[in-house]
């Protein structure tokens, strides 16, 4: 029997993004099952609630993970190997976050979830992006295959670090469509609305980790012409914990003086989500880059309308169901604005059409994609 080794390790350190991403694919590809034998890694201690949550059972290492990360990437040392962990040799090591733990797996396959480090620099600290630029680039060269998680990441890998496409598998993201759907019940948009402080105006949301690359103070200046233009009534509630390079976003709203009218929530419990998306008059996501944009298909599953930029892959996830900008013109933006939140027949139209295209993006498809990767690297 084929024998896998999945690193499962941001699926649980990471409750957002990459990690609900991993959650997401190898929990639909364990009920695939695919007639392979499954092992979850996971670098550093684990919990019992971990173990509980997981799908499988879990192989931990008894290094920590900031160890383990400065003898694999920083001093690459090639050991301890993952198959010292996960029970013996292995035909396939899938590492799920960019970079690749030393192994002597028959095949190898990295996840590059986006090029945002190379793209733009203040998307990390310094330290990291250095980090990255190395590390990142030497893991692709060590992998056979590279799995990215839309088909413009795809591209970047091969106009950048010239990646054969041959070599590249897309693997798109997905969302649970049991959980993200239109909530009409009262009481919880009440409950939501007194839990982050929204009060009782109709509101754009902006979801995110506060930092440069997700592009706060042009969507804050954006918003703040947009209220003067039309006087809209609205507030901007963005919801998401500090990142890196914040203080510019928090400051933008100082200077504009828009305390009553721009509202930080903070970090957004998973189970908030629907609620909040469904609540919003749309969904603001301008953004300078992203590898996928999995909140804008969540916002479109709760039939948010969406306003998105128009880069990246951002297209790919919006498709019809979002009105696309500029993201470095803050003018395009403010129109933007001012369209949505005046033009309830466009809300509508891209209400429905951003269903449709949110349904086809199911984890039962995901997986599938991963385990078409998985044949593909091990043909």
């Amino acid at each position: 029997m084929t024998v896998i080794a999945i690193d499962y390790t941001p699926a649980v350190r990471q409750q957002a993004g990459i990690g609900r991403l991993v959650r997401g694919q190898i929990e639909a590809l364990v009920a695939l099952n695919p007639g392979c034998d499954l092992r979850l890694f996971v670098a550093g201690s684990i919990t019992d609630a971990d173990r509980r949550a997981a799908p499988l059972p879990l192989h931990a290492t008894p290094l920590d993970e900031r160890n383990l990360v400065r003898i694999w990437h920083r001093l690459d040392i090639p050991f301890p190997r993952v198959e010292w962990f996960t029970g013996g040799p292995l035909d396939l090591f899938h590492a799920t976050d960019f970079v690749l733990a030393p192994t002597r797996a028959r095949r190898k396959l990295l996840t590059v979830h986006d090029l945002a480090f190379v793209f733009y620099p203040d998307a990390a600290m310094p330290s990291l992006h250095h980090y990255l630029n190395v590390v990142v680039p030497r893991s692709v060269r060590r992998a056979d295959g590279v799995i990215a998680d839309s088909h413009h990441t795809a591209r970047d890998l091969t106009e950048q670090w010239q990646v054969p496409p041959a070599r590249i598998a897309v693997v798109q993201g997905a969302v649970d469509h049991e959980r993200f759907q239109p909530v009409s019940d009262p009481q919880r948009h009440r409950a939501v609305r007194d839990r982050y402080a929204i009060g009782d105006r109709p509101f754009v949301l902006a979801l995110s980790r506060l930092e440069p690359r997700k592009n706060f103070v042009r969507l804050i200046e954006a918003f703040a012409q947009a209220r003067l233009e039309a006087r809209l009534p609205h507030r901007l509630i963005i919801g998401g914990g500090k990142g890196w390079l914040y203080a510019d976003i928090i400051r933008r709203v100082d200077e504009l003086a828009l305390h009553e009218h721009v509202h930080f929530t903070g970090f957004v419990d998973d189970a908030d989500l629907p609620v909040l998306y469904s609540a919003a008059e749309f969904f603001a996501y301008p953004s300078l880059y992203e590898g996928f944009g999995l909140p804008i298909i969540e916002a479109l599953a709760c039939g948010a309308p969406v306003l998105a930029a128009d880069n990246s892959c951002l297209p790919e996830a919006g498709g019809p169901g979002a009105l696309y900008v500029k993201a470095e013109e803050v003018s395009t933006i403010t129109a933007g604005i001012v369209r949505l939140a005046t033009d309830g027949a466009l809300r509508a139209q891209l209400r429905s059409a951003g269903m449709q295209h949110a349904a086809q993006f199911t984890w039962q498809r995901s997986a599938h994609q991963l385990l078409d990767a998985y044949t593909r690297v091990l043909a």
